[in-house]
């Protein structure tokens, strides 16, 4: 009943606006045995953009959207949850400061168990003022304190809740993708390093060192090694390894009451803290190379990468940012294998000398050896930026575009967000929510929002989903024939539909063997079923 209505209100649009995209849905759909389908799903599509973005949502929330590759875990959750486990936790609430703190509860601490459970006009000021101090929900730039400047301070008020909650953190996030039809999420994630810190402090940094001299580095790495640093590798497995089960636990997969979030498959990717002395992020570097390598040695692969963290305008960020890729610049030699992510160029104008603006992007895949960049939102003042638009699409570097947080964080939104060159240049992007629950937003907000903004077609949409799972950091071969085209795939399911429920046996032999293109032929699927509704 829905396609029809969106049918006769909305088909002389539809077909105007599919025109005007360059025909690019009918193309892609001849070639498929689904063409109708599609093209009554994005007919339906152009009937709700046009109605508005609450029509818009009520589409795409079914909308099937791939991956999410850019998720900081702790940034993913909701204040509320936050607040009803301090009480668990024992902890008070700082009505001064609106963070959380350690008992006793006295004075300006009250009990966050109280605040949860008496109701009361003065405990629902607080209530909301704590969301409002834990997000940007409601918040309003002001002298003295930007967007920024909100944004990174929220990590730490909601510090100090016990390390047992985060296997129920990834049950909301898992949850809250399964409830929009996402099926793969990469977490990043900051495990311990506490040991490997106290080695390299204790070691020493040096001259040699601070100059990124290859060697240097080599014999620093080897001293960490001699000294014990794979002592935490093990506690850092499982670290994630308790998560995962508690988070299945807590869904009960593997049971007849197996909640939808026990279908999305999550992975993790190793935070590294930049914001701290060049010895102490050298260590953590190599001990998250050191803890990847390890589990994908161990065919668990719950960690598949690497990323650094923190303001990228801090100091110690700004000042160490060409150091830091040359630390990555030897690590890859040792680990070839292990996968790279970066946030680089979340920058803009005036946060920043403008020198600051004109190098890091290139360097993060230069040097860095960066498979995918966050953000990116600076690629523009960088020096020769057609250049280097040209270098990311020839690489197939893609970018993690976090529409949301760019606007909260740095002002960045519209035509001055560089989305729409990315695309045009042909540099493959795919939408993520970056911290959705400090944006207090979710991954079907972002697609709306790209929809809207950028005036986005039906097989626009499908072509972002498609792109995350492409560049995921799933082990295997890709079930597409050319990376980043999504039209014919590899010889073994070169006859097949994508997505079909029955793949011939030389196809099924190649999905088994490999989680990428088993992931890839299931977002088709997830197609398929998506656009019979209509």
């Amino acid at each position: 009943m829905r396609s029809f209505f969106f049918s006769l209100a909305w088909c002389s649009l539809a077909c105007l606006s599919l025109a005007a995209a360059g025909g690019s849905v009918h193309r892609l759909s001849a070639e498929t045995p689904s063409a109708p389908l599609e093209t009554r799903a994005a007919q339906s599509y152009e009937a709700a953009r046009h109605q508005g973005p609450e029509a818009l949502r009520a589409f795409l929330v079914d909308f099937p959207k791939g991956a999410d590759l850019h998720v900081h875990l702790s940034g993913a959750i909701y204040a509320e949850t936050f607040i009803r486990e301090a009480g668990e936790d024992g902890l008070c609430v700082d009505t001064v400061t609106l963070s959380f703190a350690k008992p006793p509860c006295e004075g300006n601490l009250i009990s966050a168990k109280d605040l949860s459970g008496n109701i009361s006009a003065a405990n629902q000021t607080l209530y909301d003022k704590l969301i409002d101090s834990f997000s940007m929900r409601s918040f309003v730039p002001f002298a003295g304190w930007s967007g920024h400047d909100q944004f990174f301070a929220t990590f730490g008020k909601f510090g100090g809740l016990s390390k047992s909650h985060t296997g129920e953190w990834v049950d909301e996030v898992a949850s809250r993708a399964a409830a929009q039809n996402q099926q793969y999420l990469e977490l990043m994630q900051t495990p311990p390093f506490g040991h490997a810190a106290q080695i390299a402090y204790a070691i020493g940094w040096n001259a040699e060192l601070a100059r990124g001299d290859q060697q240097a580095l080599a014999h620093f790495r080897q001293e960490l090694l001699d000294h014990g640093l794979r002592d935490e590798i093990a506690a850092d497995r499982d670290d994630v390894r308790e998560v995962e089960a508690k988070r299945k636990e807590l869904e009960h997969c593997g049971t007849a009451q197996a909640m939808a979030a026990c279908q999305v498959e999550t992975r993790y990717i190793y935070q590294v803290l930049r914001g701290y002395p060049p010895e102490q992020v050298f260590a953590q570097t190599l001990l998250g190379f050191e803890t990847i390598q390890a589990s994908e040695d161990a065919h668990d692969e719950t960690w598949v990468g690497i990323n650094f963290v923190m303001p990228e305008d801090g100091m110690i960020s700004m000042r160490d940012y060409t150091l830091q890729m040359k630390m990555l610049d030897y690590l890859h030699t040792v680990y070839p294998r292990v996968h790279i992510t970066l946030h680089a160029g979340e920058l803009a104008e005036g946060l920043v000398p403008p020198e600051g603006l004109r190098f890091h992007i290139r360097q993060a895949v230069e040097l860095g050896h960066a498979e995918r960049i966050g953000h990116g939102v600076d690629v523009m003042h960088e020096d020769n930026a057609q250049e280097l638009l040209k270098e990311l699409a020839g690489k197939h570097v893609m970018i993690e575009i976090n529409l949301s947080s760019n606007e909260g964080i740095l002002g960045v939104t519209g035509d001055r967000h560089p989305f729409p060159m990315y695309r045009r240049a042909h540099v493959p992007v795919a939408l993520s929510t970056d911290d959705e629950g400090v944006s207090r937003i979710d991954i079907t907000h972002e697609y709306v929002r790209a929809a809207l903004d950028y005036g986005l077609s039906y097989a626009d949409l499908k072509q972002l989903a498609r792109t995350g799972m492409e560049h995921d950091f799933l082990p295997g071969a890709s079930l597409w024939a050319r990376q980043d085209e999504f039209s014919v795939p590899v010889s073994a399911c070169r006859e097949q539909l994508p997505g079909g429920d029955k793949p011939a046996k030389d196809c099924k032999a190649f999905l088994d063997g490999s989680e990428k293109a088993a992931a890839q032929w299931e977002l088709e699927r997830r197609f398929r079923a998506f656009e019979a509704k209509f």
